[in-house]
């Protein structure tokens, strides 16, 4: 099945040309039904083959049943069949060959998928009309996408090569406009790809391979600055990418308690450069707690997937440590999906450090392993009597209370250490199997052991504890690293950084206020001139705090610049208003003298005693002398109204208004035979429109003067309205040089006559006056290249009859 986004992008000749080479393969090939619609190239592809396609489009099913040819050729599946016909729809038709084993090659519009047919109408404004089932078109064992630019599609329309030329501007103004053609584009790919994705899905399923496709979602992915955040990033752009407004964005989670210490910072870096080109964003929290912090950023992004390696821990570190932190964040996800990805280092890799705060499992199991742990030595050595000698076994002991010392600290180790003395004393130090403190040499040893013991467990715990506050440090550095990265990337405004200030410290939100706030749940700083920084959701620790101070310092600096800015801009615009009175009073110092003084010519020439002129003379003097003036008047007329579109002071008369109101006037009012050179092509089809008739006199005069003046000889300016969704366009056409994309909003400046190398035709207001009219009545005036070269400009205004009927409508700007 062939399936494209709109007519014209060639299904019918892909259909024929695929017919030509299954049939140069020997394969029985018969056309049953082809729409050429007088394309001939495209009819030049049906010699050579078999036809079976009678009147009106349809085909004989019965012969085609009897002819039973290999591959039947039968064009736009969704036709409605003739009445008489045995099936109402063709594509009723195709299903009953299938059946009969009959293999056919067809063709269909995206706009004709019942899944479909109310969005398209949607874009379009016109209704889907005939539809086929999405089972039907599923049914296909392939499909293929016939897929063509739409400026490509535009052009061939324009030429003729898709329908009758009376018919060309009208598809053009509606249906082929390049929104709609690329709208029902996307509608085509994106359709094709869920059909590819199901067939992909079943050949798994048929293979038995296992996994699935996500959907489209928001996703996060948590990074630890190890070597499989490469691979976490990837796996999480290609689900994010699913998604037609899929989001990526990753976050690496910095705090005091160690964890962040194992985080390689030119990893981090690589794995930020690898986020931000694949389209994604990159964020630092700060979290005593990983699971915690992950979720909360989640939740506050509205993710609703995560992406995380599993665990780099071995088994014996598994066993020990209990639950990591990605069964963690499993446990405590909620309604967000948590994907484990598995990774080169999973299972074999550093192992991550443990939490600061102990947790109550440690807590229980510190004390109980100093006694349990030294009982099953003992009993270990037991077994072994007689290969150690006592200083080897008290060595092992100690190790023993060391051990205990780095999962429950010094408080497990004095346990392990008394527990651990007796035993020697009981069991290794003779007599044995009995007590000797009454010895005093024995007492020393015990009393020097447990000595020995503590004081190493206090400075392994001693130790481990300035590891974690240098992390700590660490993770601050870092997070203060991260906020004067983004400053130098440009994320310097107040939001971007009250946003950065949220994301970092997993807040619910980040504000600036004037007074203190009186919340116990929030944590807030001063800024120093007034304001204060305050977090909701959640109370900082005071290592946080310090934190949130250099950030507060960064929003003062932030509200100093956005004030500084706001300044400039101000600056900027007196400086652009004079900038304009400059160029107003340059322009209007020659256009205002030459109809003055060819005015002030006529009239001196015709009160002069000295010359007797004929009657046609003076007729012309007169001619002379009213043009002037009435070019004079359009002068200072667009120059009021640009000064009152400006100032903000143009009153509007907004009415339902015809074409025919506005448009004769409009030409009446233009100089020379610039009004007789136009063509007209819908106006009295056209519903009224919302507008201030005078003022849109104005516009149209001006666009056709723009128009013409910019046309080839013998070339009109054509003028053509359609309806669009509620609101009427009004397209002035010419065939002149066009403008280029850098120059179409350009023209619209003040003072501009881009092209004209005549500066007598005025001072470049009337396509800046006709847009700010056409925008002050509530329409848009929008440049569109010409098909086959020139420029159209379209006014948009409201269509009246979608509005409520009434009294006029009065507007102020």
């Amino acid at each position: 099945m062939l399936v494209g986004a709109a007519a014209g992008v060639g299904k019918t000749y892909r259909m024929l040309d695929e017919g030509h080479r299954r049939a140069a393969r020997g394969t029985d090939v018969v056309v049953g039904a082809a729409d050429c619609r007088g394309r001939p190239h495209t009819e030049a592809l049906l010699d050579g083959l078999e036809r079976l396609e009678c009147p009106h489009g349809a085909f004989d099913l019965d012969t085609a049943l009897r002819r039973r040819p290999g591959l039947l050729l039968v064009d736009d599946l969704a036709r409605t069949n003739p009445a008489g016909h045995r099936n109402a729809r063709r594509w009723q038709d195709v299903e009953e060959l299938l059946e009969a084993g009959i293999d056919v090659l067809t063709t269909l519009d995206v706009q004709h998928l019942e899944s479909l047919s109310d969005v398209v109408e949607t874009i379009t404004e016109v209704p889907a009309g005939d539809t086929v089932p999405d089972g039907v078109v599923r049914r296909a064992d392939q499909i293929v996408l016939v897929d063509v630019d739409p400026e490509e599609l535009r052009r061939r329309m324009a030429h003729g090569n898709i329908h009758a030329p009376e018919m060309v501007d009208a598809a053009l103004a509606s249906w082929f406009r390049p929104g709609n053609l690329t709208a029902l584009r996307e509608l085509a790919l994106l359709w094709v790809a869920d059909q590819v994705d199901d067939a992909l899905r079943q050949y798994r399923a048929d293979h038995g391979i296992g996994g699935i496709w996500e959907a489209r979602e928001r996703v996060v992915v948590g990074l630890t600055g190890g070597p499989e955040g490469d691979t976490l990033i990837r796996r999480a752009a290609r689900i994010a990418a699913r998604s037609a407004q899929g989001e990526l964005s990753a976050v690496h989670v910095v705090r005091g308690d160690g964890l962040a210490s194992g985080a390689s910072s030119t990893a981090l870096a690589r794995q930020r450069h690898l986020v931000e080109s694949l389209g994604g964003s990159y964020h630092t929290v700060v979290g005593e707690d990983v699971p915690t912090a992950l979720l909360d950023f989640a939740r506050a992004g509205n993710a609703t997937q995560l992406i995380l390696g599993t665990s780099r821990r071995g088994r014996l570190e598994r066993f020990l440590t209990g639950r990591g932190i990605g069964e963690t964040t499993v446990s405590r996800s909620g309604d967000i999906d948590v994907h484990m990805v598995t990774h080169e280092r999973a299972g074999r890799g550093r192992p991550l450090p443990r939490r600061r705060t102990l947790p109550f499992s440690r807590r229980v199991a510190g004390p109980l392993a100093g006694v349990v742990l030294p009982v099953l030595l003992a009993l270990l050595l037991d077994r072994f009597r007689g290969s150690l000698d006592l200083t080897g076994e008290a060595l092992l002991l100690l190790m023993t209370v060391v051990g205990v010392a780095c999962v429950g600290g010094v408080v497990s180790a004095f346990v392990a250490a008394v527990t651990a003395s007796l035993l020697l004393d009981h069991r290794f130090m003779p007599p044995g199997a009995e007590f000797s403190f009454q010895d005093p040499d024995s007492l020393l040893v015990l009393v020097a052991f447990v000595g020995v013991a503590v004081a190493v467990a206090a400075i392994v715990d001693r130790s481990l504890r300035l590891a974690r506050r240098a992390a700590s440090a660490t993770a601050e550095a870092e997070t203060l690293s991260a906020l004067a990265g983004s400053v130098v990337r440009g994320e310097h405004t107040v939001p971007d950084l009250l946003a950065r200030t949220r994301e970092t410290f997993a807040a619910h939100a980040a504000e600036l206020v004037d007074r203190p706030v009186d919340d116990p749940s929030a944590s807030q700083v001063a800024l120093g001139d007034g304001r204060f920084l305050v977090l909701r959701g959640r109370t900082l620790p005071a290592a946080d705090r310090r934190v949130l101070t250099a950030f507060a310092a960064h929003l003062m600096a932030a509200v100093e610049r956005a004030r500084l800015a706001e300044a400039a801009a101000e600056a900027e615009t007196a400086k652009a208003a004079d900038r304009m009175r400059t160029a107003l009073l340059a322009a209007v110092s020659h256009d205002l003298r030459t109809p003055l003084a060819a005015g002030w010519a006529a009239v001196a020439s015709l009160r002069s005693p000295d010359v007797d002129f004929t009657a046609e003379e003076r007729d012309e003097l007169l001619a002379t002398a009213d043009e002037s003036m009435a070019r004079l008047s359009r002068l200072v007329e667009n120059l009021l109204d640009m000064s009152r579109l400006q100032a903000g002071a143009l009153a509007l008369d907004l009415r339902p208004t015809a074409w025919e109101e506005v448009v004769p006037a409009a030409l009446d009012g233009l100089p020379g035979t610039a009004g007789r050179q136009v063509a007209f092509r819908g106006l009295e089809e056209s519903p009224l429109v919302l507008a201030d008739p005078p003022l849109l006199e104005r516009v149209v005069a001006n666009l056709i003067a723009n128009a013409a003046r910019h046309s080839p000889p013998g070339q009109p300016v054509l003028l053509a309205a359609s309806t669009l969704a509620g609101r009427v366009e009004l397209r002035v056409v010419d065939r002149g040089p066009g403008l280029s994309p850098a120059d179409r909003e350009r023209v619209f400046e003040p003072f501009q006559r881009l092209g004209d190398t005549d500066n007598t035709t005025g001072v470049g207001l009337g396509l800046a006056l006709a847009r700010g009219l056409t925008e002050a009545m509530g329409g848009t005036l929008t440049p569109e290249d010409t098909p086959g070269g020139g420029l159209t400009m379209v006014v948009t205004l409201p269509c009246a009859s979608s509005l409520r009927q009434g009294a006029p409508v009065r507007a102020e700007p």
